[in-house]
């Protein structure tokens, strides 16, 4: 009980007392909503979405290795060759983020079984570690230091008021007025292949996920049998392993970032869920290129309000959490891909120089 007391002290709100056990109107909405989308079967998954989702990875990766067999390791073949398994990398990242939300089964036991499946032995990373940060993330999206994906101080500041606080108080060893032109060369080329694998390493070890370990020696495995041999050892293999990673990354990062970094980053402001998930995320409009490329996750707003339903579900999610929205008068952002992904530079920009001038300005004159 004192461990889970205190692994959950950051999520605490505050005591229930007798007068606050009515929920607001809006809540009570919003649960109305969420079981009128279960009765019309929204949370059921479809098995052969997944089926011929994975049947389309694998492909993807059999056409990687084969390129690199029939063609040899010119650097044409070897570009081709990393397109394709980048291309499938990404797909499977996508297709173990149904299963690690869940949305395949409500027996935990066998969701777990799936997810050791989806994650370790097809991305090669672990399970309980996405698992970890992405809970989080959910619970209290772009809220500092209860978000991990957004709490990135000492790398990047966003949103408005932690940048004020930060330059005020003087802190940061980066030029974070230069942020929106730095961040190019940094986190989306090098967030999967280093910070997520030393991320994932280090809670594995802290946490002793020796199972986890096991199934990913699966993936490390069947990448050095498909192309050790053919690419002349290890350390080529190795290489092009990690520029796989960097554009897997790159294409990852910026979908990631986009739904959340231009949206409201703050301390806890203690909404209700509806209102938080909100103001916090925002959706990319849809269509057959976008659905696939972002694997379902431009319907955002929809995956945070409901996150165990099945990605195939959104679309049709869609209409009445709009008309959710304009019910209780809470914004539903919608926006063309490449606005999207330009307002995360712009975000960045504008926290930057919010940064700048609070530091210029010094801290009396915020006080």
């Amino acid at each position: 009980k004192k461990f889970a007391r205190g692994y959950m002290a950051k999520y605490y709100i505050g005591d229930v007392v007798e007068e606050e056990r009515e929920l607001p109107e809006i809540s009570k909405d919003f649960l109305r909503l969420r079981d009128d989308l279960m009765q019309k079967g929204l949370f059921k998954a479809n098995p052969w979405y997944y089926i011929l989702f994975f049947i389309h990875i694998a492909l993807f990766e059999v056409l990687g290795v084969l390129i690199l067999w029939r063609y040899g390791t010119g650097w044409l073949p070897w570009l081709l060759s990393s397109i394709c398994l980048a291309t499938a990398q990404t797909q499977a990242g996508w297709f173990q983020h149904d299963f690690g939300h869940r949305s395949l089964s409500s027996n935990t036991r066998l969701s777990k079984l799936l997810h050791c499946f989806a994650m370790p032995i097809t991305k090669g990373l672990s399970g309980e570690w996405w698992n970890y940060r992405h809970t989080q993330h959910h619970v209290k999206p772009n809220v500092f230091m209860k978000d991990p994906d957004i709490t990135v101080a000492h790398s990047f500041l966003i949103g408005k008021t932690i940048p004020a606080k930060w330059g005020r108080e003087r802190r940061g060893w980066l030029p974070f007025n230069l942020q929106h032109k730095y961040f190019f060369f940094t986190m989306p080329p090098f967030l999967y292949p280093i910070f997520f694998h030393l991320d994932c390493a280090i809670y594995m070890l802290i946490n002793r996920e020796w199972w986890d370990a096991i199934w990913m020696t699966s993936f490390a495995l069947r990448w050095h049998y498909f192309f050790a041999s053919v690419l002349g050892g290890f350390w080529a293999s190795f290489r092009l392993y990690f520029f796989v990673r960097i554009l897997e990354s790159l294409w990852f990062t910026w979908t990631a970032q986009m739904n959340h970094v231009p949206m409201d980053v703050d301390y806890d402001q203690k909404r209700d869920w509806a209102s938080m998930q909100l103001a916090t995320t925002c959706n990319v409009e849809p269509g057959w290129f976008s659905d696939w490329f972002l694997g379902h996750l431009n319907y955002q707003i929809e995956h945070h309000l409901f996150p165990t339903m099945p990605s195939h579900s959104f679309f049709k999610a869609q209409p009445y959490v709009q008309e959710f929205c304009r019910k209780h008068g809470l914004n539903y952002q919608l926006k063309p891909l490449w606005t999207a992904y330009a307002d995360i530079v712009r975000s960045l920009k504008k926290s930057g120089e919010i940064w700048q001038e609070a530091w210029e300005m010094g801290p009396m004159k915020y006080d």
